[in-house]
């Protein structure tokens, strides 16, 4: 599973978070309609200037693409010939101009899964830490890279027929057994790097469930932490589990209403972070935004975490929904990042950017219906596998 970054999305309630769908959707009942730019709302009212930028970001990482498609793993095939062209002709073009050559090239197809266009909406951010390179009385929570006694293994290099299924774990004699636990991690430590120290283990808590964050050093200086890897154990949502503990109540059951309950309870606070089994090592990143799962820095309000089952990272997107506060989200997007939460044809995670509790307050509450239509290239043929 290539998770790079936010890439768990908030995934406050879910337990499977991470994990293979036991019950994955059917390509079959996946199909596209076509449209117009006519018919998109708010199409002529977006400024893609942004999106156009985060656009030619997923074209550097097209332009070396060998394969016939541009991701062999989504059921939308889109030529990489047809794209790699694309790119190299807007490289030509004036921002000015941008909507008309995308009117020019490209056509919107109407996303729908067994009939229905409708699906679910969430966003996810990337957070802060306070941090240090140096251990001290107040700058004592190691963030970790990953460990030099993990392994990972896919189950079809050794046999074809078997599930595609990626494991993590260590040996221990001749055995290969799974990974240590969070509880594990925290009480005996790990063989791995120890990248910074934070100041607040409910912060680097919420950073690894959001896979990334930026980290405000202790001299001034800023540096961003992106997602490295996790010990493949189940993810639990803290949400779920509080609620669960009857530790909060349901209205209190925001991201940042949990962040502030945890750090006022911090003698409670272990126990349920511990019941998430998933712990996630990270590394430093020279980027101008947390890395997605296509290997490209995102942009907030234009990068879209999806189910790369279905839709191709690097894709065009056409998003129609709301935001936290019920206003209209209808804006140009671009599939660049994939989710352990973020199962289905029509499901997206949003990124809203990068912040401190305001942001996570706000990204937190998003939870709405929605649909999108992905933009295809005029000359590529219209397939699903």
């Amino acid at each position: 599973m290539k998770k790079l970054a936010f890439i768990f999305a908030l995934c406050l309630f879910s337990s499977s978070c991470g994990e293979e769908s036991s019950t994955p959707p059917d390509i079959q009942d996946l199909s596209l309609k076509k449209s117009s730019f006519s018919e998109l709302l708010g199409w002529q009212q977006d400024d893609v200037k942004e999106a156009v930028k985060a656009f030619k970001k997923s074209c550097q990482k097209i332009k070396d693409n060998k394969n016939e498609y541009i991701d062999n793993l989504s059921a939308i095939q889109i030529s990489t010939k047809d794209y790699q062209k694309l790119c190299r002709n807007l490289n030509n073009v004036r921002p000015a101009k941008y909507k008309e050559f995308l009117e020019q090239n490209f056509t919107p197809y109407l996303v729908e899964y067994q009939g229905s266009p409708e699906g679910k909406f969430t966003s996810y951010y990337e957070t802060e830490i306070f941090a240090s390179y140096h251990k001290s009385d107040k700058y004592k929570y190691p963030v970790y890279g990953r460990p030099f006694d993990m392994i990972e293994l896919n189950l079809q290099d050794f046999d074809k027929s078997l599930p595609n299924k990626r494991l993590v774990g260590r040996v221990k004699g001749n055995t290969f057994i799974p990974y240590y636990t969070r509880a594990e991690i925290h009480d005996k430590g790990l063989n791995a790097p120890i990248i910074l120290w934070g100041d607040n283990e409910v912060d680097i808590y919420v950073m690894q469930i959001q896979g990334s964050a930026v980290a405000k050093m202790d001299d001034g200086s800023f540096i961003r932490i992106g997602y490295a890897d996790n010990n493949g154990r189940e993810f639990k949502g803290i949400g779920s589990i509080l609620l669960e503990e009857k530790l909060i109540k349901p209205g209190q059951a925001s991201m940042g209403k949990i962040k502030k309950w945890l750090k006022e309870n911090p003698d409670k606070a272990l126990e349920p972070m511990n019941q998430n089994k998933r712990y996630v090592f990270h590394r430093l990143v020279n980027a101008d935004g947390p890395i997605g799962a296509q290997g490209v820095s995102l942009t907030a309000g234009r990068s879209l975490a999806v189910d790369r089952k279905f839709i191709p990272l690097g894709a065009l997107l056409w998003l129609e929904t709301t935001g936290p506060d019920k206003e209209n989200i209808r804006k140009l997007v671009v599939a660049q990042d994939v989710g352990g939460a973020i199962k289905g044809a029509v499901r997206g995670d949003y990124f809203w950017g990068s912040g401190g509790d305001d942001i996570l307050e706000k990204a937190g509450r998003m939870h709405a219906k929605g649909q999108y239509y992905i933009l295809l290239p005029k000359t590529t043929e219209v397939k699903i596998k």
